[in-house]
Formats: structure tokens, sequence, C-alpha cells
């Protein structure tokens, strides 16, 4: 049951931290608290992006904090607050918004990850890590069946995504131990290939991929960043949310990448 008065910023930093260990991490930005807003936090909102349409879909539905996979901050800008960072920053101050942002910590959380989530709505069950920092999963499904060509995969992908994955493929058989890495992971598609993958999945693919997946008969398939990592953020702050005595909505900002 929601409490009255919330509660207060730093218990809720401090409950993300300790469940996502970011200090294990080697990452691209901050992990964290990126923008701190009201000390008292009642009402979270989680989403993928801390867009400006994420900030201001925020702000409608009052939210005291903001819990998001890709925050504002990545390593090689300029630290300059101008243009489209400027607009974002000044919704979040102007309305005193809290953002949390978790990069890798929230790809790599074993049960509520993007990674773990996006497995658990494929019916993969995990049996080992690999690439960097461990990041990426491989397993089989839990039925301890194969799927019988990549066409199989391609289905349950299409159907729990909403969209139709790019699958390059060189060879039609069947397709049993499985990679996945959320997000834009098709650096480790050597990595999968090494670990025994008949099949790897993640959210983008460049020109090099598609030459080793003709190769090494290993399919790829690239199902969008975006539609790979709607699940993480929702199933942390749920989960946060449930634990602290908050409110929480999910808010899904459309991106077709």
């Amino acid at each position: 049951m929601s409490s009255s008065h919330g509660v207060t910023r730093t218990l809720l930093v401090d409950t993300c931290n300790t469940l996502l260990q970011p200090t294990r991490f080697k990452d691209y930005g901050p992990n964290g608290l990126q923008v701190e807003g009201k000390a008292q936090v009642k009402h979270l909102v989680s989403g993928v992006t801390a867009s400006r349409a994420l900030i201001e879909a925020a702000i409608e539905v009052k939210a005291d904090a903001i819990f998001v996979h890709h925050g504002l901050f990545w390593r090689g800008q300029d630290g300059s607050v101008t243009g489209w960072m400027k607009q974002r920053l000044a919704l979040l101050l102007a309305h005193d918004i809290n953002l949390l942002a978790y990069h890798l910590p929230l790809d790599a959380h074993p049960e509520l990850g993007n990674n773990a989530q996006l497995g658990q709505r494929l019916g993969l069950v995990a049996q080992g890590t690999f690439g960097d920092q461990d990041l990426g999963l491989w397993g089989e499904r839990a039925d301890g069946q194969a799927f019988a060509s990549v066409d199989g995969l391609t289905h349950t992908l299409t159907q729990v995504l909403q969209r139709s994955p790019l699958v390059v493929s060189g060879v039609n058989r069947p397709i049993r131990r499985i990679a996945w890495c959320t997000g834009g992971a098709q650096g480790f598609f050597e990595a999968a290939i090494a670990a025994g993958a008949d099949a790897f999945i993640t959210g983008e693919i460049s020109e090099p991929q598609t030459h080793l997946a003709r190769e090494t008969d290993v399919a790829f398939l690239a199902c969008g960043h975006h539609a790979t990592e709607r699940y993480g953020a929702p199933a942390v702050a749920a989960h946060v949310a449930a634990q602290l005595g908050l409110t929480h909505q999910f808010i899904d900002i459309d991106n077709p990448a």
C-alpha cells in the first residue's frame, strides 16, 4: 500500500543501486541518479530512453521520478547544455523530476534485466554467459526442444516483439543453442559463435555480421534495439515500486530502431 508521503529520493536511489550493483560494470556513462529532483517520491515512471517525449509523458502523469535504460549522459559528449539536451534538462528541472538511468547493470540483472526478461518471453532458459563483462546469455528452449529451423525462431520473435526481425542465415538446420544480448550487441556475435550458438539474437546488425553469419552457418537475428530492450526498465521499476510502496507505470515511446 502506498505511503501518503512516498519515500525519500535517497532511499529510491539506494534501493536501485543495491539491486543493480552498478559499480560492478565498466560503462559508457553514469549509472544511478543523473538528474536530482524532489526529495520525496510517490509516483515512478519507467521507460527505455530519457527522450523529451518520455519526459513530457511523465510530466503529464505527475511523475516524481523517471527510471530508464538510456539516460542523458554518455562518454564522448562535449558537456554543453544546448539544443536537445537543454530542452530535456529544462523540463526535468522545471518539474523537479528525478531521473535515474542504468545501462549495462540493467542489461545484466539475472532476473529483471533486459537479457533475462527477453529470454523469459521467448521461452528460453539461460545456461551460461558470454561476451564482454559476461553480459550475453546462451541457452535452450525451456521445453528442451529445438526449433526445426530459423523460421520457427523468427516466428516466435515476431509474435513476442510484434515486429519482424532482420534475419541472416546461411543454412536450414535445427536451432537448439541460442545466444542473445539485447540492444546494440552486434559486436558480441563472434563470442556467440565461439560459445557454440546455432543462432544469435540482438537488436542491431552492422555490415560485418552478415558475412560472418553466412560463413559460419550461425543465424543472426536483428530484432530492433528498442524492441529488445522494452522489458528490463519496467521489470526493475515495478519491483522497486512494490518494495517501497510507490505507484508505477511504464510509458513506451515507440522507436522503430
